[in-house]
């Protein structure tokens, strides 16, 4: 595939890959300087009928993703949107610290919504970024009328439970061309079932260094890949997340019993999530909403037009 015109190229090729007849939205880049040199980098999708509408829903992804695997979801969604590449991840600063963290990213998504949008959102996380999400809706309530957390609950690993995906992203960190990455993607069983939507999503997730190679955009393949070629360091990185995950679980369930607006959880059936996991997030936030839906992990990649359509009448009803 060769390079597009720019990032925003896609959306009328998704939009029609979707069956989605509506006019493509406004994208543009956005980024923000953080106190510590870091930057944070954020899509902003504007209606067409609607240009100069601020934002009404943000989004965060998940670890390892970046802020277009929201892109059909937004299509569907129909409102001005609002996408954050958490740190770490995308166009966003790596953190020289490796805390990718619920609470230690959540005040640089603040500063981002403060900067970005102009009323309370829907706030809407994936995986790694429905914890943050519950850490920013916990924290900065005034920048969240609704929150939606996707397949995760606090003591579950955000970073991709599946050892398949901690493989894939062990292996090597630099490639000859975006093909080889394709290639590997799809032998792994990832990239959405075609070499087109895989290579679309090889593209948003590297970039051509000076040198000419490939490599990932996100920190955690290099961290995985690290730690892969150094088993005893890797040994001694598990004992220490074994320890400190517990503490973790429990400050997620505390950020959830802090958030004062409505909170949703969407669950995918064939999704992280176990039944124990929904029984004890029912339990623990009896007043939030559950909803089921047919998917994997990755809901906004498997079923965009369903969560669009959803969260749209969520949106609507706030």
């Amino acid at each position: 595939m060769s390079d597009p015109i720019d990032e925003f190229s896609f959306l009328p090729e998704q939009a029609e890959e979707a069956g989605l007849g509506v006019a493509v939205p406004r994208g543009e880049r956005l980024s923000l300087a953080l106190g510590d040199g870091r930057t944070l980098s954020a899509l902003r999708y504007t209606p067409a009928d609607a240009a100069e509408a601020p934002p009404v829903v943000t989004f965060l992804h998940g670890a390892g993703l970046n802020a277009h695997t929201w892109d059909t979801t937004i299509l569907a969604l129909g409102l001005p949107a609002l996408a954050i590449d958490l740190p770490g991840h995308g166009d966003s600063s790596w953190r020289e610290d490796f805390a990718y963290v619920a609470r230690v990213l959540a005040p640089d998504v603040a500063a981002g919504m403060d900067a970005w949008t102009e009323a309370p959102q829907v706030l809407v996380g994936q995986s790694l970024g429905g914890l943050t999400a519950a850490a920013v809706a916990a924290s900065r309530p005034d920048l969240v009328r609704a929150l939606v957390v996707v397949d995760i609950t606090p003591g579950l690993d955000p970073d991709g439970g599946a050892s398949q995906i901690r493989e894939f992203f062990a292996g090597p960190v630099d490639w000859a061309s975006r093909d080889e990455l394709v290639d590997r993607a799809l032998s792994f069983g990832m990239g959405g079932g075609t070499r087109r939507k895989a290579a679309r999503g090889v593209y948003f997730n590297s970039r051509v260094r000076p040198d000419g190679r490939v490599e990932w955009k996100h920190h955690f393949a290099h961290l995985a890949n690290a730690m892969s070629a150094d088993p005893v360091a890797a040994a001694a990185a598990q004992r220490q997340q074994d320890a400190v995950s517990a503490v973790l679980g429990e400050s997620g369930w505390q950020d959830l019993a802090s958030v004062a607006a409505p909170t949703t959880l969407v669950r995918g059936s064939r999704g992280y999530l176990t039944d124990a996991d929904a029984a004890e997030f029912a339990r623990r936030v009896p007043a939030a909403s559950l909803i089921e839906v047919e998917s994997g992990h990755n809901v906004q990649e498997d079923v965009p037009i369903e969560l669009g359509t959803r969260l749209r009448a969520l949106a609507d009803a706030e």
